[in-house]
């Protein structure tokens, strides 16, 4: 009824103006509202900040593995030696592994495929399938597989040694040259193996998916061979050797432990070399225990010359160890203009100090200038000779 005699007291064309009342909460209800809402984005942003939250709130997915049944291979506790970083890892068991060997000068980087131990089925004793023409009794069993030993008088490396006139080696200039890298890329290997005459060494990394079967090839051409164990280089882990790399941080009995797995991978070599290696060749302390094994276990020890500061020769000499030193790398320009210079040059070394040593590598460039270079040599009056018949003569002078 008010509102009706509102209207009709209102004068004609003017409209009632209502006042409608807003609803005002009081202030103390205004506070707890400002104070709930500062606790909850303070709330928000303690989790945000300080939340054990990696991925930050983006969607994640869960797998859910499922226990092992009991006797399952999954069950087999790990070795101590898994304790190792994942790039170093312990001898892989079971099927073949993938590594990749990663070329710190040039960034290039390889996949191998490394075989098992040869572990067998029960994890047990390793079961490796016997090299042809190896002397059984110059082995010794390890954890990971066989590895050689003197015994009986003999050595390795005066058994598995090829054959060269000696005598005649004695009275001439002689030139050995070693072709290292193999048995990494079963192409290259057998075309340095079928391809180079029988007096070139061949040197094996031990990676690859079977360095046996391509070692054993090689000594059945008549190839002395050698075994390459990867070294620390200063640029490590960019430049990475492979697993299993000896390091200047690791103890003795650690990189002895790994020299036993590289030692295991083949057999019928005379002797090891370093493969990279500038920073561990170097120091005293750590090459000590490793020449000192290879000298007990009756093997030779080849420097390919890359690191000038190389303690190798000393500690040696030390051990009445046959020693040989690459003079000059023959393919380190690979072209063929600069490997026939190369090889020019070590013939001249060979006839001022008798003896002269060159390393390459299995490119096809350089494995084409070795065949045609050593076809001529002894018309120029210079025998070319397996490293272990350099070794002695260098050691008879």
């Amino acid at each position: 009824m008010a509102d009706a005699a509102d209207d009709l007291s209102t004068p004609l064309g003017q409209e009632t103006v209502r006042v409608k009342r807003r609803f005002r909460l009081p202030v103390t209800a205004k506070q707890a509202l400002a104070v709930l809402l500062g606790l909850f984005l303070a709330g928000f942003l303690g989790f945000a900040l300080f939340g054990d939250d990696p991925l930050g709130g983006e969607p994640r997915a869960r797998i859910v593995l499922r226990q092992p049944m009991p006797g399952t291979e999954a069950e087999k506790p790990a070795s101590a030696h898994s304790a190792a970083p994942a790039r170093q890892q312990a001898a892989p068991s079971g099927g073949p592994q993938t590594i990749t060997i990663i070329d710190g000068s040039s960034g290039k980087r390889q996949e191998v495929a490394i075989g098992g131990d040869g572990a067998g089925k029960d994890g047990g004793e390793p079961a490796q399938v016997p090299m042809a023409g190896i002397d059984q009794r110059l082995l010794e069993k390890s954890r990971y597989g066989m590895i050689p030993v003197m015994a009986d008088g003999l050595k390795p490396f005066t058994v598995y040694a090829a054959e060269a006139d000696r005598a005649r080696a004695a009275k001439m200039p002689v030139v050995a040259v070693v072709v290292g890298g193999l048995g990494v890329g079963a192409a290259k290997t057998t075309d340095a193996i079928m391809k180079l005459p029988p007096a070139i060494t061949l040197a094996f990394t031990p990676y690859g998916s079977d360095p046996g079967k391509l070692a054993e090839r090689a000594r059945a051409q008549r190839h002395e061979i050698l075994l390459q164990v990867p070294m620390e280089p200063f640029d490590y882990p960019d430049n990475d050797p492979g697993p299993q790399t000896l390091l200047s941080t690791l103890g003795a009995e650690q990189n002895l432990d790994r020299l036993h797995w590289h030692l295991s991978r083949f057999q019928g070599y005379a002797g090891i070399a370093n493969f990279m290696g500038a920073r561990f060749v170097v120091s005293d302390a750590v090459m000590q225990p490793i020449i000192r094994e290879a000298a007990k276990r009756g093997l030779g020890y080849f420097d390919d010359g890359s690191a000038p500061r190389s303690v190798a020769a000393s500690l040696a000499a030390g051990q009445a160890m046959p020693f040989g030193r690459a003079d000059l790398t023959i393919d380190a320009v690979p072209t063929t203009l600069e490997i026939d210079r190369a090889l020019a040059k070590l013939e001249t070394f060979a006839r001022e100090r008798g003896t002269a040593v060159g390393i390459a590598s299995a490119l096809p460039i350089s494995i084409e200038r070795l065949s045609v270079w050593s076809k001529a040599l002894e018309s120029r009056g210079i025998m070319l000779v397996p490293l272990t018949t350099a070794m002695l003569k260098s050691k008879s002078n």
